[in-house]
């Protein structure tokens, strides 16, 4: 299966990913070789001290991650790591020794204000990890890529009171743009990076801007996003916790109804419902794309790992 490490072993890289989680949790332990890791850090390395939701808190992942990054750095060989933070995941219940921030009053009790508070905790662990790589050296001498998981705060779950709290919050109603609007951070100490990108992008695009970033040539390599640095336009179909047909393009949100003709389009600037957002072109292309990735995966060969 064609990803970013199984690219990167072609070049001599050293591959591996960390997660406090157990790997047999989403078939990871299946994930990891499908996708060309060469090892992977889990439960068995991280311990079950200090948990949170699913696994180890997120300063016991970075405490824990960096060594094994120094000695990876130690070796010749040029690495890649993935590191997966999940403090700040759903529910985004942290104990209360974690908290890092004071909340107002009305916030107490709330999805919003537990939010709040696990990415606040979040930040503050990350904050530590970033210093840490600062002073083993591996910040200036390492590609830095972060990146958000799908979406931030869900609005399906937010009842009225906290629908209200967060508008007041962020001075307009928390819609479907606010929602998928998600971190990329890319810190690049050899290159001279814009210090924001105003286009459109998805996870799909950090195959081939990072493999750009590296200098590594993507003539033979199937993929289907876009180099983030190289592109004026991009085209994004979604197909989790949007209905199908839905996608993202340069301007607004297409969320589909039963066809084209009955969707609406949100503009990414303002959130507002807008008219001529997007087009029917586009919309075929979604689906083109989808069923170009759906053909490729039911293509793949089953893995036989008893040999």
């Amino acid at each position: 299966m064609p990803s970013l490490p199984r690219l990167l072993n072609q070049y001599q890289y050293y591959t591996a990913t960390f997660h406090t989680n157990r790997v047999d949790f989403w078939n990871r332990n299946d994930l990891y070789k499908a996708v060309g890791f060469k090892t992977y850090y889990d439960q068995a390395f991280f311990g079950k001290d200090d948990y949170i939701a699913f696994g180890s808190s997120d300063e016991v992942l970075y405490e824990k991650t960096l060594p094994e990054l120094v000695r990876l750095d130690a070796n010749s060989q040029p690495f890649y790591a993935m590191v997966i933070s999940m403090s700040a995941h759903h529910p985004y219940h942290i104990p209360e020794e974690k908290y890092r921030m004071t909340l107002p009053e009305e916030y107490e009790g709330t999805l919003l204000g537990d939010y709040l508070r696990a990415q606040n905790y979040a930040d503050d662990a990350m904050g530590q990890f970033l210093e840490g790589l600062k002073k083993s050296g591996l910040w200036d001498d390492s590609l830095l890529v972060f990146y958000g998981d799908h979406q931030g705060l869900p609005m399906y779950t937010l009842d009225r009171k906290e629908k209200e709290l967060l508008k007041s919050l962020i001075g307009h109603k928390y819609d479907y743009v606010d929602m998928f609007n998600v971190p990329l951070i890319i810190h690049s100490p050899g290159g001279q990076l814009p210090k924001v990108m105003a286009g459109t992008g998805g996870q799909i695009d950090i195959l081939p801007t990072v493999a750009n970033l590296l200098g590594l040539p993507l003539k033979d390599q199937l993929y289907f996003g876009q180099d983030l640095f190289n592109q004026s336009s991009n085209l994004i179909p979604l197909r989790h916790f949007l209905p199908t047909g839905s996608f993202l393009n340069d301007t607004s949100i297409y969320v589909t109804g039963n066809d084209y003709e009955d969707g609406s389009n949100y503009s990414l600037e303002d959130n507002r419902l807008i008219q001529n957002g997007s087009t029917k072109n586009q919309f075929e292309a979604g689906q083109l794309l989808l069923n170009l990735s759906n053909s490729y995966l039911r293509q793949l060969p089953n893995r036989d790992d008893s040999r």
